[in-house]
């Protein structure tokens, strides 16, 4: 009997994996999951994990990993339908009508997934024949950094250049040629003999939710092909729409790290890439994200990553996704979205980088309604009050796609306070922060110059505790240094030609050694570097505290590239006076403390008095503010 996915989703979804389970392991709760001994070996320790809202099973100490049904299956040595039957009389669910026509369809299916299984395992010996089409397949492998290991956990093979080897070798086996058309492996013209559909590709096995073979991708090997991938055609096998490239090993991989995210990528190596480095990763199949597709990700993950090249392909793929999935958003289900900097994909990060960086980059995502908001706002210059108003309407049209309508009315009112936030007027006079400088601490509260040109005393924190620890650490920190670091992490742009400078000369004081390392490896990482890249970047090395302190400090400093009232270009240059000072001033530090050391032997006393008097002159044009001023001609 053929079990759609629906009857098989709706099925899993009435009965809880741990009730089940449970009648035969006996299972703990622990946070989220339960616990108990193994079914499958024997152990002291308990390793066999079982979560409900993933709907999935894993056992450490033998690495099966699976639902419900596999499990009785497993467990009980029952067939997949005689599981589904025994679920189903359990859960309340009639079975499908068993019609004759019912049963016939169900036997033929079963034969073109066997003559998938053996086309899969055809491709696979293919790919080490000696062959020059298989020896560039390997070699393509290689470079992309696929070990013998990898291509045979995944399944990769080679689909030889001629035009009938794989219906030669499968008919050979007793397969119909018909079977071979319907099934997508051949290609079947009006006139003439059906031959082989994939030709000299290499070969993705496509698999469903049960880990069977229903269809191939196929990557040219040729550069003059003029499709560069190739994915079979719908069969009574394979729903393009409905399947995720790499789902059933994202799924293990999600087993083995008792959950974690699930990551949307573009294409099949990137999904090879993600799930070599532990990261459970799936791909649409050549298509925009389906509905059901997008049904199907959010039965594994509340709120998967939609991850995307940081190129302008993966900007318009970014785009249709987000028009896909807004208007089927729900309290509890939504996306988050990865931009990866520097038009690099998860494959190129890996073989680059390594695993570490790669699991990094897919940490520094941004919500759905932030990636949103900014879409629409940089369509067009917001230069007009036309403008605006058409930007502040394209925000109503958008939340009002959202079928759920509390979220709708959510997003309505998150998108149009993030639009008065874009254009709300300065506050108060003088000074005001520039950018990312102004967060949660510092909004909506005016800022005042207090005696000698310094700022009135920061705002307190959420805490006394909090707002003591802030003060102290803003008020051991030099005002200037700390204006420079914070000009730095509102426009990481900035740095782009100063790395060298930042890595041999810091940010001027001491404390901000650590934090300046910090953003040159950050500039590694991730290129172009935005600030919010680097903000989050900067969090999860344990910067928070510091970063804080940095704002409060840097209030102290009045330094005009931190003001609202000019141009970037003025802020820019204003913000490279400073940071160009500091450096100087590091330089002449150590000259100084090396020849007091006699670290420098040629450093005579007329140079040490130089050296000491330009110091002095340029640490007090630093701590007045003379530095910033423009020189005046007679």
């Amino acid at each position: 009997m053929r079990f759609d996915d629906h009857f098989l989703e709706e099925l899993k979804s009435r009965l809880r994996p741990s009730e089940v389970i449970g009648r035969t392991v006996k299972l703990r709760r622990q946070g989220r999951e339960w616990a108990g001994l193994s079914p499958f070996s024997k152990e002291k320790t308990p390793s066999f994990y079982v979560n409900d809202d993933k709907g999935f099973y894993h056992d450490f100490s033998s690495g099966k990993h699976g639902d419900i049904i596999s499990f009785l299956q497993e467990t009980e040595r029952l067939s997949f339908m005689e599981a589904v039957e025994k679920l189903a009389l359990e859960a309340g669910m009639a079975l499908p009508v068993q019609t004759p026509q019912a049963a016939q369809a169900e036997m033929k299916r079963q034969s073109l997934t066997d003559w998938m299984e053996l086309a899969a395992k055809w491709f696979a010996a293919r790919l080490y024949d000696k062959s020059p089409g298989a020896m560039a397949a390997r070699e393509y492998l290689q470079k992309r950094g696929l070990t013998d290991a990898d291509i045979a956990h995944f399944g990769l093979g080679y689909a030889p250049k001629e035009r009938t080897g794989l219906k030669d070798a499968l008919v050979q086996k007793g397969a119909k040629v018909s079977e071979l058309v319907e099934c997508g492996l051949l290609i079947q013209i009006e006139g003439s003999a059906p031959y082989d559909r994939f030709r000299d590709r290499l070969m993705f096995p496509i698999e469903d939710a049960r880990s069977k073979v229903v269809s191939f991708g196929g990557r040219a090997l040729n550069p003059d092909e003029k499709a560069k991938y190739l994915n079979g055609p719908e069969t009574p096998l394979f729903h393009k729409g409905a399947l995720l490239y790499g789902l059933p090993k994202a799924l293990k991989i999600m087993g083995e790290n008792r959950g974690g995210d699930l990551v949307v990528v573009e294409g099949y190596m990137d999904v090879l890439a993600c799930q070599r480095a532990q990261i459970a990763a799936v791909a649409p199949l050549g298509t925009a994200l389906t509905e059901e597709q997008i049904d199907v990700l959010w039965r594994r993950h509340p709120e998967p990553t939609l991850c995307f090249d940081g190129d302008g392909a993966g900007q318009r793929a970014a785009n249709r996704a987000l028009d896909r999935a807004l208007p089927k958003l729900k309290p509890g289900k939504s996306f988050k979205v990865c931009l990866i900097a520097g038009g690099q994909d998860p494959d190129d990060l890996l073989r680059e980088k390594g695993a570490l960086a790669l699991r990094e980059a897919l940490t520094v995502t941004q919500p759905f309604v932030e990636v949103l908001f900014k879409r629409e706002q940089e369509l067009e210059p917001l230069d007009t009050p036309e403008r605006k108003a058409g930007f502040k309407k394209r925000l109503r049209a958008l939340s009002a796609q959202i079928e759920d309508k509390d979220l709708s009315e959510a997003y309505r009112q998150d998108l149009l306070e993030r639009f008065d936030r874009l254009f709300a007027p300065a506050q108060g006079a003088g000074f005001q922060p520039r950018n990312g400088f102004q967060n949660q601490n510092f909004q909506n509260r005016p800022f005042q110059k207090g005696k000698g040109g310094r700022f009135a005393e920061p705002p307190s924190y959420v805490t006394p505790e909090g707002g003591r620890a802030a003060k102290a650490l803003s008020v051991a920190l030099d005002p200037i240094s700390a204006a420079v670091a914070q000009g730095l992490l509102d426009h990481p742009e900035w740095l782009s030609d100063h790395v060298e400078a930042l890595e041999t000369y810091g940010l001027g004081d001491p404390a901000l050694e650590g934090l300046a390392k910090a953003v040159v490896g950050a500039s590694f990482i991730h290129d172009p570097l935005d600030r919010q890249t680097l903000n989050r970047h900067l969090k999860n090395q344990g910067y928070d505290a510091l970063l804080g302190g940095i704002q409060t400090a840097a209030l102290r400093s009045a330094s005009p590239f931190l003001a609202q009232d000019i141009s970037l270009a003025d802020a820019h240059n204003r913000w490279l006076t400073a940071f160009n000072a500091l450096a100087r001033l590091t330089a002449l530090e150590r000259a100084l403390i090396s020849a007091k050391t006699g670290a420098m032997q040629s450093f005579d006393a007329e140079i040490f008095a130089r050296t000491k008097l330009e110091r002095d002159v340029l640490r007090k044009a630093l701590k007045s503010g003379q530095i910033f001023e423009e020189p005046t001609t007679e």
